[in-house]
C-alpha cells in the first residue's frame, strides 16, 4: 500500500515484543522510518546470537522510503543497521555520538561508504518529503536520548524513543519543562511513548543518584571488586570512573563493547575524565583490594567477559572475597542465565550484590509518574504506546485513557493506523516477521534451518548409509551412526536394531526416493520404540561397482 493524503503508523518492530524497534510514518506517497533494531536470540533459536526484523513491507516500497531516522544508539534501534540497511538505499540520519556507533558497526561489517550516514546536531533537524523532523533532547541510559518530533500536513506525531525523567543526569543536560511545554502548545496529534516501565509506580530515579550506593559497596569490599552494568550506559561508566578514583582502585575494562562505548563516548565528547584503566596481566599483579573491573555479562550472555571470568576462562580472576555487583536490571528471560553465573560466583566464594539489596541501579525507562507528566507535557489527541509486550502496552493505553487522552489506539506489529484525517482506525494489516543472523548468513526465523536445528536438538539425529549394487542389491553392511539420541550404555544394540529395520525395509528394484522413505520410517520407528523419541533420519544411498 502507498499512503495517500492521509497520515499513517505501522511498526515492523517492537510492538508487542522487547527490542528490535522499526516504525513507519507514511504520508502522501512517502514512507518515513524511525529506527532499525534487533532483539537477541533465546533457547527457541538454537545456535543464533542476533534476531532480526523482516522488512519485506518496506523493501518491496524503497521508492517510497524517504530516509531513516535513529533516536539512540542503544542495540535494540540501531543493532539492524549493518545487516538491512544497505538493500533500503536511503541515508540514515542521527545525533553524533549514534552515528559515530553506526559508522564503527558499518566499518566492522566492510560496508564503510557504502550507508550513507548524516549526522544531525542535537536539537537540530531535517525535511524528508513531507516530514519535517525536529530531535528533542531526552534522559536515557545512553548518550543523547532523543524523541524526535515530525511535523506533517496532517499535524505532529511526537515519537519519545527511550527515555526518561532525570533531573540531575549525570551526562548531557536534563529535559526541560518550558521545551516540553512548548512542543504540546504547538499541538500534537499523536504521542507514540515507550511502554517498558509502566507497570512501576515510582519514578526511573536520578542516575546521579547510584554513586553513593556503588562508592559504599566498593568502600567496604575486601578484595577485587567487579561491576558489571549494560556497556551502552556511559552515564553509569562515568560514575563507576569517579567510584574507582574515589576509592583508590585501578580501573579494568573487560568486554569488547565497552571498549567500543568508552572509545566512541570520548571521541565525541563524554567521559573526557573517565581514568586510565590498566592491562588484565598487570591487575593480576596488584594486590586485591587495589582493582575495580568493570565487565560485561550481566544479562548472563555464555560469550560475554563475567560468565567467563565466573567460569575460569578469562585472564582476570575471581576468588574468595571477592565481590561482583551487578549494577543492572534483570531484564526478563534472562534469569536463568544470571542464576548460572551467580551460582558459579557462589562456588568460587565471591559476594554477589544486586539492585534487589543496595541502590546501585536505575533504569532508562519512565515508569507511571513519568509517563503523566510526559501526558500532561504534550497532551496529544492521540496515543500510541510502542517499545514493549502486549501487557505494556496494552496498560500504558488504560493508563492514557485514564489520564484524559481522547484516543488511546492499542496496535501491534504490522496493524496500519490512520492517524489523520479522522479518528484514529486501523486500515490494514501488513506482513511482519523475524529473520536470524546465523554465523554470517540472514534466514527465516521460521524457515527450514532452524526449524531442523530446533528438531535436532530436541530430538537427535540418525545418520543411515546403504551400500547399493548396480541391480539395487545391498553390497555390504547397513551403516548407522546416531547424534544426540539418549542411547548410552546401549548404543551398540541400538545401532544394530536401526541398521536390521534399515535393511529388511530395503526392497531392490524400487525407486529410490521411495526406498528411501521406507527406510527413513523404519529406522525412525525403531528409535521412537528405544527411546520415545523421534529423531530426523536421513538415508544416504551410495553405488558400488
Amino acid at each position: 500500500m502507498t499512503p495517500g493524503d492521509e497520515l499513517l503508523f505501522c511498526a515492523l518492530g517492537g510492538s508487542g515484543e522487547i527490542g528490535m524497534n522499526v516504525n513507519l510514518y507514511g504520508c502522501r506517497g512517502k514512507w518515513l522510518m524511525v529506527d532499525l533494531g534487533l532483539t537477541f536470540a533465546d533457547p527457541y533459536y538454537p545456535g543464533v546470537d542476533l534476531i532480526l526484523p523482516d522488512l519485506e513491507f518496506i523493501e518491496q516500497r524503497q521508492e517510497e522510503l524517504v530516509g531513516i531516522v535513529l533516536t539512540h544508539g542503544h542495540e535494540d534501534h540501531i543493532g539492524a543497521i549493518p545487516y538491512l540497511a544497505d538493500e533500503l538505499k536511503v541515508p540514515l540520519y542521527a545525533t553524533p555520538f549514534t552515528a559515530a556507533l553506526i559508522r564503527e558497526k558499518l566499518d566492522q561489517e566492510g560496508l564503510t561508504g557504502q550507508v550513507k550516514v548524516k549526522q544531525i546536531e542535537r536539537d537540530g533537524g531535517v525535511t524528508l518529503g513531507p516530514f519535517d523532523i525536529r530531535y528533542v533532547a531526552l534522559s536515557h541510559s545512553i548518550p543523547e536520548g532523543n524523541g524526535v518530533l515530525i511535523d506533517t500536513p496532517h499535524g505532529k506525531v511526537f515519537h519519545t524513543g527511550d527515555w526518561k525523567i532525570d533531573e540531575q543526569p549525570v551526562l548531557g543536560t536534563p529535559t526541560g519543562d518550558d521545551a516540553m511545554q512548548m512542543i504540546g502548545d504547538s499541538g500534537v496529534r499523536a504521542l507514540v511513548c515507550d511502554s517498558t516501565n509502566v507497570f512501576d509506580n515510582n519514578p526511573s530515579g536520578s542516575e546521579s543518584s547510584v554513586y553513593e550506593g556503588l562508592l559504599q559497596e566498593v568502600q567496604k569490599a575486601e578484595g577485587r571488586v567487579l561491576v558489571t552494568t549494560f556497556a551502552s550506559n556511559a552515564a553509569r561508566l562515568e560514575t563507576l570512573g569517579r567510584v574507582a578514583q574515589e576509592a583508590g582502585r585501578e580501573l579494568v575494562v573487560a568486554g569488547r563493547s565497552l571498549d567500543r562505548i568508552i572509545r566512541v563516548a570520548q571521541s565525541t565528547g563524554y567521559l573526557q575524565d573517565f581514568p586510565q584503566t590498566v592491562r588484565f596481566e598487570d591487575a593480576m599483579q596488584l594486590p586485591r583490594k587495589n582493582v575495580m573491573i568493570i565487565a560485561t555479562g550481566g544479562q548472563g550472555e555464555p560469550r560475554a567477559a563475567l560468565n567467563r571470568i565466573a567460569n575460569g576462562q578469562h585472564t582476570l580472576k575471581l576468588s574468595e572475597d571477592d565481590t561482583v555487583i551487578f549494577s543492572s536490571k534483570m531484564i526478563p528471560g534472562n534469569e536463568l542465565a544470571i542464576g548460572r553465573i551467580m551460582n558459579a560466583l557462589s562456588d568460587l566464594g565471591v559476594h554477589t550484590v544486586t539492585e534487589k539489596q543496595v541502590h546501585v541501579h536505575v533504569s532508562g525507562h519512565p515508569g507511571r509518574p513519568e509517563l503523566k507528566q510526559m501526558y500532561d507535557w504534550i497532551r496529544p489527541d492521540i496515543l500510541i504506546p510502542v517499545h514493549g509486550e502486549n501487557r505494556h502496552m496494552r496498560e500504558q493505553a488504560w493508563l492514557g485513557k485514564e489520564h484524559g487522552i481522547p484516543h488511546t489506539v492499542f496496535q501491534t506489529n504490522g496493524d496500519v493506523i490512520r492517524l489523520a484525517p479522522g479518528e484514529p482506525e486501523k486500515i490494514d494489516v501488513v506482513r511482519t516477521g523475524r529473520l536470524i543472523l546465523d554465523g554470517d548468513v540472514i534466514l527465516p526465523a521460521d524457515g527450514q534451518t532452524i526449524n531442523q536445528r530446533r528438531k535436532i536438538s530436541w530430538e537427535g539425529v540418525i545418520a543411515v548409509a546403504l551400500p547399493i549394487d548396480s541391480d539395487s542389491q545391498l553390497a555390504g553392511d547397513v551403516e548407522v551412526r546416531a547424534f544426540g539420541v539418549p542411547v548410552e550404555e546401549d548404543q551398540e544394540d541400538f545401532l544394530a536394531d536401526c541398521a536390521d529395520s534399515a535393511t529388511k525395509a530395503w526392497e531392490p528394484g524400487m525407486d529410490h526416493a521411495k526406498a528411501r522413505e521406507k527406510v527413513r520410517l523404519a529406522v525412525r520407528r525403531c528409535a521412537n520404540a528405544w527411546t520415545g523419541k523421534k529423531p530426523i533420519v536421513e538415508v544416504l544411498i551410495v553405488t558400488c561397482n
